[in-house]
């Protein structure tokens, strides 16, 4: 069974974490390289390097390598003013929002070392949060042509995203990930076309809005963790990094 490395980054910059991620997913990259070059591979008994990061972000606008800046309603000039940064990453998607109270999952895995399919990938992310929102008594769900976890439209609301979705994977080792919005200021979408989306009919939620009351995050995480250990049937380094023994 595989073991992943679980590190809570806390509160950190977008840019920290991209470099932060960058690194591992090249630590990773290069010991495959080395391991080919050698012509030997990881026995089946053996775990490879995995990691998941969790964080949040102070707030911040990212543009996947498929979006359009169009859809970023303020200038540089205002986005300085109110405080928000921008980066054009190299992920799937178009642009979304990263800010205090959202659990943003970057998993760095090593897709060799549990299955080589971008797209069971994609719906493994999905279902975590799924998961995690049958736990508070919501159904998420997922809408055909658009990546991401929704919640269905009632009769007073429209299909609300709660849960945006964007990855990048090199030799099959994964980087960026999710963002669940769970205490998220949703005023601050207002900035943007969130993934692009012109739809009226949708828009974007968090489970706090949902629930009618704030949520500890800390408890949100636990739940989430455990989900994705469940789904791809791997259990986490112990200690912990950053833990002592």
């Amino acid at each position: 069974m595989e073991q992943v490395i679980f590190k809570d980054l806390g509160c950190m910059s977008y840019q920290k974490a991209w470099d932060f991620q960058t690194q591992l997913h090249q630590e990773i990259v290069e010991q495959k390289l080395a391991l080919r070059k050698a012509n030997q591979t990881l026995p089946a008994s053996s775990s490879g390097l995995h990691y998941l990061l969790f964080c949040e972000h102070p707030p911040v606008y990212t543009l996947g390598k498929s979006g359009s800046i169009d859809n970023l309603l303020l200038d540089s000039e205002a986005l300085a003013q109110a405080g928000f940064e921008f980066f054009k990453i190299n992920r799937g998607g178009d642009i979304t929002y990263h800010g205090p109270g959202q659990i943003v999952g970057y998993p760095i895995f090593d897709l060799d070392r549990f299955f080589t399919d971008v797209h069971r990938y994609v719906r493994f992310l999905e279902e975590a949060v799924i998961l995690t929102l049958v736990d508070y008594g919501i159904h998420g769900t997922r809408v055909e042509k658009y990546t991401g976890v929704w919640l269905e439209a009632t009769d007073d609301k429209p299909l609300r995203k709660i849960c945006a979705i964007g990855v990048h994977l090199s030799r099959w080792v994964t980087m960026h990930g999710f963002a669940f919005n769970i205490n998220t200021n949703l005023g601050h979408f207002n900035n943007i076309i969130a993934c692009g989306i012109t739809d009226e009919d949708k828009t974007v939620t968090s489970l706090a809005k949902e629930l009618g009351r704030e949520m500890d995050i800390e408890e949100v995480k636990a739940r989430l963790k455990n989900h994705f250990a469940y789904l791809f049937g791997f259990t986490f380094a112990i200690p912990e990094w950053g833990e002592k023994k």
